[in-house]
């Protein structure tokens, strides 16, 4: 715990102290939960029973005005969010309904309750797309996926592994910014993962969504099926794309022109870039921001690059580098002590 740890949570008591018309010292506030972020979550128990979740965001490194906004407009579209009781945006103080303590990914606990709860993962991409319109959310352009794509380069290769950036990369960089920017433009979470799905009465919750945005059609769907703790074949991928392709182009949003080889390869270059992102921005928060556990699961993430690869033609050189440079590379330095 930092040193400011101890004086925010000072403040935050008091603030929940003078919502609820109670003594500081009558508060029930405890840890629910931290994120890669510099935010907090706290849960605070009621004197009549009830509990609600408390948000510490400092407003010198977090700024949650985006968060404020898309909860009420989007629980007004009727999408399921945490109802949103209080927000002092200014000491950096929200205040949240509780929605209890089961992610997603603790439902996943054989092949076939795995499979139902991806179903209806994706069902809750269709509505939000459908409900929820884009206008208003910050632009995901090509300066926005090219600086995510440069977070590989930079951080992975450079700051952690100590290599020069690949051949074909300039190609495949651009490529995949192509691909991307090809696609129908709908509301995005951006980080559409299990961990960020609550689970409660057998019903799914959206959580984090502060940085959503404007961006491609088949972003979230790539965010569930290619997240931190499912690896699927390349058949029940594709059929999954395949099933989302035709539902969004009965609801409009896509076009019946958009063949079904032509959507699952503009898929596969929305996974390959956001497999690319994030192994630069787990390294980033390890080296930067001293968070822990993120480099164990950069192997993870590289499966997801190379199965994304695979499913787009061309790029054979990044490829080949990928298996005869990278691969052995990022085994090397996880094996090397710390």
């Amino acid at each position: 715990m930092s040193d400011a740890a101890p004086k925010r949570l000072a403040q935050l008591t008091r603030w929940a102290a003078e919502r609820h018309a109670l003594p500081p010292s009558a508060l029930d506030l405890r840890l629910a939960a931290g994120d890669a972020s510099f935010r907090r979550y706290y849960r605070l128990a009621l004197p009549d029973g009830g509990t609600r979740i408390l948000m510490d965001a400092p407003p010198a490194r977090e700024d949650s005005r985006p968060f404020v906004a898309i909860a009420r407009r989007w629980e007004a579209a009727g999408l399921p969010v945490p109802h949103l009781h209080a927000a002092d945006l200014a000491a950096g103080f929200i205040e949240l309904e509780d929605l209890g303590d089961t992610p997603l990914q603790e439902r996943f606990r054989d092949a076939a309750e795995t499979l139902a709860w991806h179903e209806r993962a994706q069902a809750l991409i269709h509505a939000l797309q459908n409900r929820a319109a884009p206008d208003g959310l910050p632009a995901y352009d090509a300066d926005l996926l090219g600086r995510e794509l440069d977070l590989f380069p930079d951080w992975c290769l450079g700051e952690w592994l100590g290599l020069a950036s690949p051949p074909g990369w300039p190609a495949l960089r651009q490529a995949l910014i192509d691909a991307a920017l090809a696609q129908p433009v709908v509301a995005v979470h951006r980080d559409f993962d299990a961990m960020n799905l609550m689970v409660r009465d057998d019903a799914l919750v959206l959580i984090d969504f502060q940085d959503a945005v404007a961006g491609p059609l088949s972003y979230d769907l790539i965010s569930l099926l290619r997240g931190r703790y499912c690896r699927f074949d390349a058949a029940r991928f594709a059929a999954w794309v395949e099933a989302f392709r035709r539902r969004a182009v009965a609801d409009g949003r896509l076009s019946s022109s958009i063949a079904e080889a032509t959507f699952l390869a503009q898929a596969n270059a929305m996974a390959a870039q956001r497999s690319l992102k994030v192994l630069g921005i787990f390294c980033r928060l390890t080296l930067r921001d001293h968070r822990e556990g993120y480099l164990a699961r950069l192997p993870h993430f590289l499966a997801h690059l190379e199965d994304s690869l695979a499913g787009l033609e061309g790029h054979d050189a990044f490829r080949a580098w990928l298996t005869e440079t990278f691969r052995p590379a990022l085994a090397t330095r996880l094996g090397a002590p710390t």
